[in-house]
């Protein structure tokens, strides 16, 4: 089965993780660190960010396609989608950022963590009320 609004978000964060991924690569590139953050506070955040997305967004696809594949309405896959982006988003800016706002941060993953737990949420009841067999 074709799950279209999960493929939507999957490239859309696919293409967030290849901006965090680029970020990461030319400031390894500009401190000359193959391996490892060689101490250099910006690589360390850069990598951290990258690695950050690489954790949350692919569980949370996961569920976005077991919820859409599970008849979950469209509006509330959108909503799940776009809270997703935004908050993958704004937990790579403010980490990204020097002098971190936390604000930013704490807001990315809470947006995260609100849609693995609806997500989540869904799915459990969903195949409770389908029963096992």
């Amino acid at each position: 089965m074709f799950a279209p609004v999960t493929s939507f978000y999957a490239g859309l964060l696919a293409l967030l993780f290849i901006y965090l991924s680029y970020r990461v690569i030319a400031r390894r590139y500009a401190a000359r660190v193959s391996i490892g953050v060689g101490g250099d506070p910006g690589l360390e955040r850069a990598a951290r960010v990258q690695a950050n997305c690489a954790e949350y967004a692919p569980m949370a696809l996961l569920l976005m396609l077991l919820a859409e594949t599970s008849h979950c309405p469209i509006w509330a896959m959108h909503l799940a989608g776009l809270t997703l982006l935004g908050g993958r988003a704004l937990h790579a800016y403010g980490v990204s950022q020097p002098k971190e706002n936390l604000r930013f941060r704490a807001a990315g993953m809470s947006m995260t963590f609100f849609v693995l737990a609806a997500l989540a949420l869904f799915l459990i009841v969903r195949a409770l009320a389908h029963g096992w067999g």
